[in-house]
């Protein structure tokens, strides 16, 4: 289980001090999914980067099944079965895309494996599997390709900011199918940072997060109708 007790973070600049997070607490059973969404600037991704170690609260305390995790490092947190998908992926000359999802997955995968999780995102796996993970591969198969990574580790908890950006319809529809299975599954815990409608409405919870504080969290049958409610059919949750 995942909680966060009164995470709070804060920033300098020449203008002063601003306050991006205040007073946020969450709890997040294990195998459930959550969605955490909201306007953007209102702290959503800081708050996956909190929970995955890549910065530190100015305020508050992290636990993880009962573990005080707030101080510690990224790779402490990934060894607890913690893991993270960039908005913007890192690329990796030299590396194969076959090659970093045995890397991900701890040893070498046979190739329908690798297969599986590529098709998962909705990538031709035949096509990608030794294709290196540099500026050759576009911003949308680069974040699918992580996705995919992050499928082949054995987590516990998975976190991905904004899976969908950059992602083509096809593809989106093949993720939001994974993300079902995955939900399904109850093997992992899963928080998505998502303004799409479709990933929202197969959620557990969901959780909004504006102007740094959760202003809403509940079950996703009683949050999605009230977000509904406040937007029309252009709105950016669709």
């Amino acid at each position: 289980m995942l909680e966060l007790k009164n995470i709070s973070f804060n920033v300098s600049d020449e203008l002063g001090e601003k306050e991006i997070l205040t007073d946020v607490s969450l709890t997040l059973e294990d195998g459930k999914f959550l969605v955490v969404t909201g306007p953007n600037g209102g702290g959503k991704s800081t708050l996956a980067k909190i929970i995955m170690g890549i910065q530190k609260p100015t305020g508050g305390q992290i636990l993880w099944n009962g573990i005080d995790i707030t101080e510690m490092s990224i790779t402490e947190r990934a060894k607890l079965g913690i893991g993270y998908a960039f908005q913007h992926p890192p690329r990796f000359k030299g590396l194969s895309v076959r090659g970093l999802l045995s890397l991900a997955h701890g040893e070498d995968l046979p190739e329908d494996q690798c297969c599986a999780y590529l098709t998962n995102v909705g990538l031709c796996s035949k096509d990608y599997l030794n294709r290196e993970v540099d500026s050759s591969l576009s911003g949308g198969e680069i974040k699918r390709i992580e996705i995919a990574t992050l499928m082949a580790r054995d987590l516990k908890l998975a976190i991905y900011d904004e899976p969908e950006a950059g992602i083509d319809l096809w593809s989106f529809n093949m993720l939001v199918e994974s993300f079902k299975g995955i939900s399904k599954s109850r093997k992992e815990s899963m928080i998505i940072i998502s303004h799409q409608e479709r990933i929202m409405k197969i959620a557990d919870e969901i959780a909004v997060i504006a102007n740094g504080v959760v202003s809403k969290k509940g079950p996703a049958e009683e949050i999605f109708p009230e977000l509904m409610s406040q937007f029309d059919n252009t709105c950016t949750f669709r």
